[in-house]
């Protein structure tokens, strides 16, 4: 029997996009790992057993905009934990606060709702992936403001040379990641 790897599996359903948005760059799209509903329960439950464990379970999962909410939304309903979205900017009705991050060409915004999480709260952060890692670190120091711990910061894929996922552990921050696209 062929042995199975969970991670191989997600790989294989990960749409390769080549020159898109921009020449050069290898787009990975994760819509056919939400398309097919048992990949997608693969895809779900890999989070969710991981984040069961008592001790990585978090009190609240903050997804970052906008692919984030599909998989922290989902996650947070299985573990029984709330959700939270983090937003560009001008898209929360309430009060919020902001964090601005550098990116390759410009800067963006991202905000929260100043009551989103209570001081002390155990936060995961997910995103569907982790390339510069500039919007996860700007939703780390977001939910900090605020006096949450991020306990973990999960995404699907890591682009490993763009650099994020190192910056991201240099700056403390524990990283889990399921599909590993370094040198593809």
């Amino acid at each position: 029997m062929q042995s199975f790897s969970v991670n191989q599996y997600l790989r294989q359903h990960i749409r390769t996009v080549p020159d898109w948005p921009a020449p050069g760059v290898q787009f990975r799209d994760i819509t056919p790992l939400l398309q097919d509903p048992k990949v997608f329960r693969v895809l779900i439950d890999a989070f969710v057993h991981r984040y069961m464990d008592k001790a990585l379970r978090p009190d609240v999962v903050a997804g970052l905009d906008a692919r984030g909410f599909i998989l922290g939304a989902v996650v947070a309903y299985e573990l029984n934990v709330g959700f939270v979205p983090i937003r560009k900017k001008g898209k929360l009705p309430f009060t919020t606060v902001e964090e601005t991050y550098e990116l390759e060409y410009g800067s963006a915004t991202v905000e929260l709702h100043t009551d989103a999480v209570k001081p002390g709260d155990r936060v995961l952060l997910i995103d569907d992936l982790i390339a510069t890692g500039g919007t996860m670190m700007a939703g780390r120091r977001l939910l900090e403001k605020l006096g949450a711990t991020v306990t973990e910061g999960a995404a699907i894929v890591d682009l490993p040379e763009l650099g994020g996922s190192a910056r991201l552990k240099e700056s403390g921050l524990s990283l889990f990641t399921l599909v590993d696209f370094a040198g593809h």
